[in-house]
């Protein structure tokens, strides 16, 4: 019974990931076919399970006022390229400044994840990245005291700690939030690339163009964006001592 039930859950886990494959290859192929009748399209996700958010209020600096759909997208005519500041927001959200670049008429990234409101004390870190590696893992270690990961451990015996999303089909979100953080324990936050772990030499981590965002205190505390040229398999993002979030933003090998 136990084999058979191992199997449907690992079976019901590959429908999924391919009908995820599928939503996403048709969302990119629908925002190219905008783009030949000259329309843009942003997209916004639930950084707690992937899906769409629909009737979310996005205000785009010195420009336009718009309503995602039920695809959770929005879309309008090309502007010349640059940098524009918008601004998100949607009741049960976290209210989130951020911006998009537009590169030869195209949208350099136009998949932003957004958070649902957490309870105070409590943060929540995203992990975001293009098509490819297909997988990246996100990594939260409480040092001496767990270790929250999809290989590892989903959640922490407390509770305190948990994986929300795991992501294997390229762009995210992979999501863990920490309800609670222990002023006097030292945490840190790290991102593997599964897909390449045996190539230590590899650059395909730091040309994924990965992104983490970390929500707190009721709104977007931090942004780190990996950047390119750099070898590794893993990218060391932050460390939190003393319950304050201290940058290393290093990749190295890890394997």
């Amino acid at each position: 019974m136990k084999k058979i039930t191992f199997l449907f859950l690992l079976m019901l886990g590959y429908t999924l990931t391919c009908i995820s494959q599928i939503d996403k290859m048709r969302d990119q192929l629908d925002d190219v076919g905008a783009e030949e009748q000259g329309l843009l399209t942003l997209r916004f996700f639930n950084a707690e399970n992937g899906e769409p958010v629909p009737d979310a209020t996005i205000t785009i600096q010195d420009f336009q006022t718009f309503t995602t759909d039920m695809e959770g997208k929005i879309r309008f005519d090309k502007q010349p390229d640059g940098v524009y500041p918008f601004t998100f927001k949607k009741e049960g959200f976290i209210t989130e400044n951020n911006k998009f670049e537009i590169i030869a008429e195209t949208i350099f990234r136009n998949r932003f994840t957004v958070s649902p409101v957490i309870s105070m004390g409590a943060i929540r870190i995203v992990l975001d990245w293009d098509k490819k590696p297909d997988d990246l893992d996100a990594h939260f270690v409480k040092e001496g005291d767990y270790h929250i990961s999809y290989r590892e451990k989903l959640s922490s015996a407390d509770g305190k700690a948990v994986l929300d999303r795991d992501d294997r089909d390229g762009f995210g979100p992979e999501t863990i939030t920490i309800k609670d953080i222990d002023e006097k324990a030292e945490y840190t936050y790290f991102v593997k690339d599964y897909s390449n772990q045996k190539s230590k030499n590899s650059k395909v981590l730091s040309k994924s163009n990965a992104m983490i965002k970390v929500y707190g205190e009721g709104k977007l505390l931090n942004i780190w964006q990996l950047s390119e040229k750099q070898k590794g398999n893993a990218w060391m993002v932050f460390a939190i001592q003393n319950g304050k979030l201290v940058p290393t933003d290093e990749v190295k090998n890890y394997y």
